[in-house]
């Protein structure tokens, strides 16, 4: 599993660069704009900069309408502010067929400029209490659109979390459906230490985490401290080698992340 941490500012960003060998992905993203809110442009260059160039800085374009142009161009923007993988939230989409339009958008708008960028269409376990798409259909959306990676989050951070929302089994079949899709699988919301041995059982591709980093666990006036991202990662990959060294040998080869894009260059104001 691949460890993605998200750090609202460049400060947090210089902490997560002190816990860089523990972590896999540098996430931009602005919590005081929703789950999946947009960080600034000149955030994501500058958080770009102060992490190793070995890690891949990924951004969130925002919890989105059904605004297909104005996605895509969010989006384009956080290409070219340095970000290769972009995360999507298809928050004001209600149907599969307005998350798809969305989506394609985004994916030309992105890989027209970065052919080897990451897109991920983000939906949310909690979709019931805001009206947008079903989790389960995210596989599929993130297929047609020619995205990368399908991704469930919350959306409502009221201290419930993803599995309150969309239990293990039903993670586990989101993760199967996108494997199946020939995409990557990631999960996050609120997810805790304690959640691990699930999802090291469930076998997604990337798990995402703020609050769980933070001091007191909380995402918002709590700082991402390195100490805590180390000790994360380490219960991370203890409880996977635990999941490999139990579970049968697999009957088709696993699906396992493609090489990180390399980092872009910022272009010259």
């Amino acid at each position: 599993m691949l460890l993605l941490i998200s750090p609202d500012s460049v400060e947090e960003a210089l902490e997560c660069a002190k816990a860089a060998q523990h972590l896999d992905i540098v996430d931009v993203k602005k919590p005081d704009e929703g789950s999946l809110g947009a960080n600034y442009p000149w955030v994501i260059r500058e958080i770009r900069a102060a992490v190793p160039a070995d890690k891949p800085v990924s951004a969130t374009v925002g919890d989105v309408p059904y605004k297909p142009g104005t996605v895509a161009q969010a989006a384009l923007g956080a290409a070219v502010s340095g970000a290769t993988y972009i995360k999507v939230g298809l928050y004001g989409c209600t149907t599969p067929e307005q998350a798809v339009d969305v989506m394609r958008g985004v994916v030309r708008a992105v890989k027209d400029f970065r052919p080897d960028a990451f897109v991920v269409a983000s939906g949310y376990a909690d979709a019931h209490r805001i009206g947008c798409v079903n989790p389960l259909a995210l596989p599929d959306i993130a297929r047609r659109s020619g995205s990368d990676a399908a991704m469930l989050d919350t959306a409502v951070k009221d201290g419930t979390r993803l599995f309150d929302h969309v239990p293990p089994p039903v993670c586990a079949e989101f993760v199967r459906q996108a494997h199946e899709a020939g995409l990557l699988a990631a999960l996050a919301g609120s997810v805790r230490s304690g959640d691990l041995a699930d999802l090291a059982r469930i076998g997604t591709d990337i798990v995402g985490v703020r609050g769980a980093v933070c001091e007191g666990g909380d995402r918002k006036a709590g700082r991402i401290r390195p100490h805590l991202v180390a000790a994360f990662r380490t219960q991370m990959d203890e409880h996977v080698r635990n999941h490999v060294a139990t579970a049968p040998a697999p009957t088709t080869a696993p699906t396992t992340a493609p090489p990180a894009p390399a980092p872009a260059s910022a272009p010259a104001s």
